[in-house]
């Protein structure tokens, strides 16, 4: 085996997603204390007085304690070299957030003990689903009053349609808490809350079996468990790592971020049954980092002015094959062209790194000069193919957008068009006028103070956000679909996006199937190609 193929075999690249405050940026600063990445874990309200979580980066996340955008974390940990996508988790999130897990080969899925299954990560799920990668849950927050157990995996099984599988068991929670069964060691994890900030501390273990485990837990609790355990062997799905690699079966665990306890434990399984990086697919067919020599990569994000002193614009890419060396040429496809990959860096949120060498499953950013779009391929492979492309997701929220100063209209479209190309807002213009009306499209609300904000700070524009009540919109996939002659319901409205391409907005979800039904041959689909 060549030394690039063992570099790729021992990586993991995964994204983290979650609901709001269900403690996702909390057991991502723990793996990153169990990878020695960092020495101490942050404090991740956005307190002016605490210590920032080390993924948030810009300053209206360090206001508001979230994360507005992906970050990447890279650590070594047991031999393996692990790459974290840590996503926003705020309910006004990006579609950043969706393309991010373009670029995961698995999804770790956070809930909080005491809600269960949320809005948000129902989304998020739909992408994992849809991309059929495996999905791994871990419970958080029992050292709080927690759902029934068997009511929470009930939950995720109803909400998010897929079979669960407990690898470990909690024991009480909240103050009753008394740690996790291991189901496959038989053994109980005795719970501790001494490890906040470190991770020094062990875990003390004990057999089931042993009679020193009634007295720690009580006669009551350790009842419960038996109980438990009995219905977990006679109705709980069995473990099978195939149903786990198809994203059909997610393995459970239970635990606390904050207190440190579990989260290893779920490290140590989670290492254990992913795979190192998967296959991708292209026009060519797949493309596998285990037989493919050449370097190929594709850009799942763009960020622009990450830091104020250079106003730089960094394009993230997923490196899908073979092996990356600093400055090295290669073939963009979608440019026709050779480049020059420069100033390659690794991100622990804002902190870079200058890096040398990076291989497949790695996520790098390189300096882009304005060339390089969501979904662009870049390889050195002498068949040239192209990846498949990022789909443009739905926005939910829609405004109309106008420069307050008239004179600031060339700054006004520079900021705004760039923004857009880093995909966190999606633009469109009315369908008969040209860019004099601007209608802005989020996935969030909250993209809409961050666009305020940044055309403020960046661009030094000032902005008014007029909402609009549309909450629908559809691509129409026959193209050749007269517009003018389109029969639509009262709350329809035409638009088209910055390629020209037809879109329908609608206020109700009904429209929708009225519009279809008026419109014999008429497709709409919820998302758009990039």
């Amino acid at each position: 085996m060549s030394e690039i193929t063992k570099e790729i075999e021992r990586r993991r690249t995964f994204a983290i997603i979650s609901h709001p405050d269900a403690g996702k940026t909390t057991l991502t600063e723990k793996f990153l204390l169990y990878g020695g990445a960092i020495n101490q874990a942050g404090s991740v309200k956005g307190k002016a007085t605490a210590r920032h979580a080390v993924s948030d980066w810009m300053e209206i996340e360090k206001e508001r304690g979230i994360s507005v955008t992906s970050s990447v974390l890279q650590f070594e940990y047991g031999g393996f070299c692990i790459n974290i996508l840590d996503t926003p988790g705020h309910q006004d999130f990006s579609e950043d957030t969706y393309r991010t897990l373009m670029a995961a080969d698995s999804a770790v899925m956070v809930i909080d003990g005491s809600k269960g299954v949320e809005a948000q990560t129902r989304k998020l799920f739909k992408v994992c689903v849809m991309r059929h990668i495996p999905i791994f849950t871990f419970i958080n927050k029992m050292d709080r009053d927690a759902m029934d157990t068997f009511e929470l995996l009930d939950d995720i099984e109803k909400e998010l349609g897929i079979a669960t599988c407990p690898v470990n068991w909690p024991i009480g929670s909240g103050k009753a808490f008394k740690g996790v069964y291991d189901r496959s060691h038989r053994e109980v994890e005795l719970f501790s809350d001494t490890q906040k900030g470190t991770r020094m501390g062990e875990v003390q273990k004990l057999s089931i079996d042993t009679p020193k485990l009634d007295g720690i837990l009580g006669e009551e609790a350790r009842a419960k468990l038996d109980e438990e355990i009995e219905l977990l062997d006679g109705a709980a799905a069995e473990f099978d790592q195939e149903l786990v690699s198809k994203g059909e079966l997610s393995p459970v665990f239970f635990g606390s971020a904050l207190t440190n306890f579990g989260v290893e434990t779920f490290l140590r399984h989670f290492l254990d049954m992913t795979t190192s990086p998967l296959p991708r697919m292209s026009d060519q067919g797949e493309v596998d980092p285990m037989t493919e020599t050449e370097f190929s990569a594709f850009v799942f994000k763009i960020q622009a002015n990450m830091n104020k002193a250079h106003r730089d614009r960094i394009a993230f890419m997923r490196i899908c094959s073979g092996e990356f060396t600093a400055g090295m040429s290669v073939y963009h496809v979608q440019g026709g062209k050779e480049v020059r990959l420069s100033q390659p860096q690794q991100m622990m949120a804002s902190e870079r790194k200058m890096i040398d060498k990076a291989y497949g499953g790695d996520i790098i950013g390189i300096f882009d000069p304005g060339i390089f779009s969501i979904g662009d391929t870049l390889t050195n492979a002498k068949e040239r193919y192209v990846y498949e492309g990022i789909p443009t997701f739905a926005p939910e929220h829609f405004a109309r957008v106008r420069q307050m100063d008239t004179m600031k209209r060339k700054q006004f479209v520079k900021g705004i068009n760039q923004i857009a190309q880093e995909g966190a807002i999606q633009i469109f213009q009315e369908y008969n006028t040209g860019m004099e009306e601007i209608i802005v499209g989020v996935v969030g609300v909250l993209q809409f103070d961050v666009l305020k904000y940044r055309l403020e700070n960046e661009y030094n524009v000032e902005i008014l956000l007029e909402n609009l009540p549309y909450e629908h919109i559809r691509w129409i996939e026959n193209e050749e679909i007269d517009m003018d002659r389109l029969s639509g319901t009262s709350d329809m409205k035409k638009i088209k996006d910055l390629k020209e391409r037809p879109l329908l907005l609608f206020i109700h979800e009904w429209s929708v199937r009225m519009t279809l039904e008026r419109n014999e041959g008429l497709r709409l689909s919820e998302f758009g190609k990039s």
